[in-house]
């Protein structure tokens, strides 16, 4: 029997790469032009003085900016590092590898154009400022690894505040690819989403965002559990209670849920759940085999805290869990928002959308299933790998045609033009990549 806190083989390798791969490349991101320069005189025409003719056409029509700038594929990645991938506070220069990594996702997997943009601020309303005054140059903005109760009032303000789509990928992102995996899971283990039992460790960002999602998609709140660090959410939680409007969507999750009032632990709300959704603090040992082996038959168990998860896969699976499912690329079923993200963001950008509604997320989310449930589910395989070449493209058109039907779009498209458009602009990104490995201008790693 495997020791439920001993770190898998390899399981440092990617910790390890990193850190020899960063400093060669100098980072991950770089600029480069997208048209074509013929000669030096071309600058005329891309600069002064053939530039002022663009700039007055936009000054007479302020949407055609999205037609003679690149605004309408250019996101914001804006974070001040306050709570960076279960690093905790580690502040906006050592965030900085992660919104860069981000990006990289965005215009690999999306062919989105992302600036990752860190903010030394502990201010909510320099935060929100800041980023506002950012609307003219991009075509949405993409928040990341801000502190809780802070993300969930910036994203509250920013989205009311802005013509253009804000999404905050710790909440939306990650709950958009947990309802995915939720249904196939349950298809799997043949269980309807109405009746399961739901275990929730942690009530942060993601969990907060995945509750919502999931009981508007047909979970029975009543039967939902969450544990805090300090146990059990219920209506005498008079520590959350008295911290209201901060702590509105914890407060409410305290009045909706736990209908049976179970008080306690993690143990305690796992205790006789279907599902353990869990994004925490980072294991091992955050979750105990004893929990899960408490669970009910078939158990589900998403730990998925990073970089390493609350309980080991191995660890879960021999506690008795059926299906198990972690935020890491090196186990199978990484519930992790990249599985969406760049696909939402090109959606939302191809037809210039002005927001991301909850409609628009559980349209990409059955997406997401249902790429994966046409390759064949299975307890290993309940979500798409990120190297499924349908995925990216059809969520991409899920999400348009979602926001088409909010009336939140801009532009009317049909599903096959999303489809070749998002396919076209992947293509591209990758196909520019690739020319410059084999160009040498992107050198290839040296050998360990």
């Amino acid at each position: 029997m495997s020791d439920a806190r001993s770190e898998p083989p390899k399981a440092s390798q990617p910790a390890d790469e990193a850190m020899r791969l960063h400093p060669f490349y100098g980072g991950k991101m770089q600029t480069l032009p997208k048209c074509a320069i013929r000669s030096f005189a071309d600058f005329s025409v891309w600069y002064t003085p053939g530039v002022a003719a663009p700039c007055k056409a936009i000054e007479r029509d302020p949407d055609l900016v999205f037609e003679h700038t690149n605004r309408g594929n250019l996101v914001a990645v804006v974070s001040d590092g306050s709570r960076v991938l279960g690093l905790g506070d580690i502040g906006p220069e050592a965030g900085l590898p992660v919104m860069e990594g981000k990006a990289l996702l965005f215009k690999y997997l999306g062919g989105v154009d992302a600036v990752a943009l860190c903010l030394r601020s502990r201010s909510e309303d320099d935060f929100i400022r800041a980023v506002e005054m950012l609307e003219p140059s991009f075509g949405a903005i993409n928040l990341e690894d801000i502190a809780q109760p802070r993300c969930f009032r910036i994203l509250e303000a920013l989205r009311a505040r802005m013509k253009i789509p804000v999404w905050h990928d710790d909440q939306q992102g990650t709950a958009v690819v947990v309802l995915a995996a939720l249904l196939n899971a349950l298809e799997v283990v043949g269980k309807p989403l109405d009746r399961v039992r739901i275990a929730m460790v942690g009530v942060g960002a993601a969990n907060t965002a995945s509750y919502r999602l999931l009981t508007a998609c047909g979970v029975d709140p009543a039967r939902i559990v969450a544990c805090d660090t300090r146990g059990t959410l219920h209506r005498g939680r008079g520590d959350i209670e008295a911290q209201q409007p901060a702590l509105a969507a914890k407060w409410a999750i305290c009045r909706e849920s736990n209908a049976d009032g179970i008080v306690g632990g993690v143990a305690d709300a796992l205790r006789g759940a279907d599902v353990c959704l869990a994004f925490s603090t980072p294991g091992p040992g955050t979750i105990d085999p004893g929990g899960v082996r408490a669970m009910a038959r078939d158990a589900i168990v998403f730990a998925c805290a990073n970089p390493v998860p609350e309980i080991w896969p191995s660890a879960a699976r021999e506690a008795g869990a059926r299906i198990v499912a972690t935020g890491r690329g090196d186990f199978p079923n990484q519930v992790n928002n990249s599985l969406c993200f760049p696909a939402v963001f090109r959606g939302v950008l191809d037809v210039r959308a002005t927001t991301i509604t909850d409609s628009m997320a559980i349209a990409a989310a059955r997406e997401v299933a249902a790429v994966a449930r046409e390759r064949g589910l299975s307890a290993e395989r309940i979500v798409p790998r990120m190297d499924d070449p349908d995925l990216y493209p059809r969520v991409a058109a899920a999400t348009a045609l979602a926001a088409q039907q909010e009336g939140v779009a801009r532009l009317r498209l049909g599903r096959e033009q999303l489809l070749a458009r998002a396919a076209q602009s992947i293509a591209a990104a990758r196909g520019a990549t690739d020319a410059l490995m084999r160009a040498g201008f992107i050198a290839q790693p040296p050998a360990a």
